[in-house]
Order: C-alpha cells, then sequence, then structure tokens
C-alpha cells in the first residue's frame, strides 16, 4: 500500500449490533470442596467460589466469585486493585440456561463494554457446572471504531470504549497495542489480501489469539469484521456501518 492516505479503510466506523453476532462459550467444572475450574477461552483458572480474590490466567489479574443468592455468582476481576469487569451471572430455575450481566470498566474506572449473554446449557453438568454456549448477545453499549493513517504506509485502528489502539504497517511486523486499554505483552500485525480485504492478527507475548478478517463492501459503506478466537470454533463478527 504505497500511502495509507489513498485507502478505503480510513474513517469512522458505527458498530451495527442487529447485524453483528457475539458467540461465546465457557466451561466451568465443580472440582470438590467449592472449587471450581473456569475456561473463558483461554487458560483454566481454578479458584474456590467464596468471593475471595485469587490469582487469575490473565497477565497478572486476579478474580473472584461470590454467590449471592441461590443460582447467582458475582464474578469479578481486577488487577493492581483495580476493577477490570463484573458480571452478574443468574440460573433458571430449571437450570438450562445462564444469563450473564456483562459490564468492563476503563482505566478510569467509567463503564466500558456492556453486554448481556444469554448461555445455554450443551451436556451434562448441574448448577453452574457445564459447557455453556451463547444463544443470545446484547450489546448495551455504544461501539465505534476509528481507521486512520498511521506514519503515511500503515493504519491505525482505535476503539475508543476499549482506549486502545492498533498501529500496523503491511511489512509483516508485529507493533505493540497501545492506549490505556492495551493489554502489556499483546501486539498485532497485518497484511493486505486486496484491495477490499485486509488480515490482522492479535498476538499476546508471541503466541496468536486471535485472527481478524476485515472486508469493505463494494460501495465502501460497511466493514465486516470476522475474530476468529483462538480455541474458539465460531467467529464473532462485527458489522460496521460508516458515519
Amino acid at each position: 500500500m504505497a500511502s495509507a492516505a489513498e485507502s478505503p479503510f480510513i474513517g469512522e466506523w458505527k458498530l451495527d449490533a442487529s447485524k453483528s453476532r457475539l458467540p461465546d462459550e465457557m466451561k466451568i467444572q465443580n472440582k470438590g470442596a467449592n472449587k471450581y475450574a473456569f475456561d473463558f477461552g483461554g487458560e483454566t483458572e481454578t479458584i474456590v467460589v467464596d468471593g475471595s480474590e485469587q490469582p487469575g490466567g490473565y497477565g497478572g489479574t486476579v478474580l473472584s466469585v461470590k454467590p449471592v443468592e441461590p443460582g447467582s455468582w458475582i464474578v469479578e476481576r481486577k488487577k493492581d486493585g483495580r476493577l477490570l469487569l463484573k458480571a452478574t451471572w443468574k440460573l433458571s430455575n430449571d437450570g438450562s440456561t445462564l444469563t450473564d450481566y456483562f459490564r468492563a470498566f476503563a482505566p478510569d474506572g467509567s463503564p466500558g463494554l456492556s453486554m448481556d449473554y444469554v448461555y445455554q446449557r450443551a451436556g451434562g453438568g448441574s448448577g453452574f457446572e457445564g459447557d455453556w454456549q451463547s444463544i443470545k448477545e446484547t450489546m448495551n453499549s455504544p461501539y465505534s471504531m476509528e481507521v486512520k493513517e498511521f506514519q503515511g504506509d500503515g493504519l491505525s485502528f482505535v476503539v475508543p470504549s476499549q482506549r486502545t489502539t492498533k498501529n500496523v504497517k503491511f511489512d509483516g511486523k508485529d507493533y505493540p497495542n497501545e492506549g490505556a486499554g492495551a493489554t502489556k505483552g499483546a501486539s498485532s500485525s497485518i497484511r493486505k489480501v486486496d484491495e477490499s480485504n485486509l488480515m490482522m492478527t492479535d498476538k499476546y507475548d508471541g503466541k496468536v489469539v486471535a485472527t481478524k478478517e476485515i472486508r469493505l463492501s463494494p460501495d465502501k459503506k460497511n466493514l465486516t469484521m470476522t475474530v476468529h478466537i483462538a480455541g474458539s470454533d465460531k467467529p464473532n463478527v462485527f458489522v460496521f456501518e460508516r458515519k
């Protein structure tokens, strides 16, 4: 790409939640003695469900899970004393579905991403134990992305609600993610497939965690980002319309 200023991807993009799909899966195993193993799609984290903060598996975070009433848990993740996310889980009376009110927070403590998930149990298990696959995802917070020129021959992908910026060039190199919400050790690279298609690769500590197919519609008014997360069979599909 001779000049990023000529790139048709540059612009401000607003998510069309009605056309997007963000499937999720989580696996919970009862290990006995009130200890559970949680797999949110990365490293398995095994903690005691008593509300106390215990070492997590993500970048020096701590995880806590607190029962607040029968069929309801509150899940929190923190780092350096700062609340990163809070989720309230509620089981249906028959135990077949789990509703997750997921709330993420910005570094200054202000509200970030807000999602409501409804999961359905796949296979066996009782209570919170089981393989949970989402059947409905509702995004409550506005979600937008801006694509800008980066150093003349690259692109910047800025997500204000996540306080992250991915600066990349078409040279095959990994560039560290920036911004207050960026995870230390996270990086991205990008390559051009053709004039309307890009492929981004996200890594954490050098290991691929996701690949993103970024496609423009023929009229350049819509952008579709299909995210393939490592270890997940179902991609997330973000459909944006140009502002």
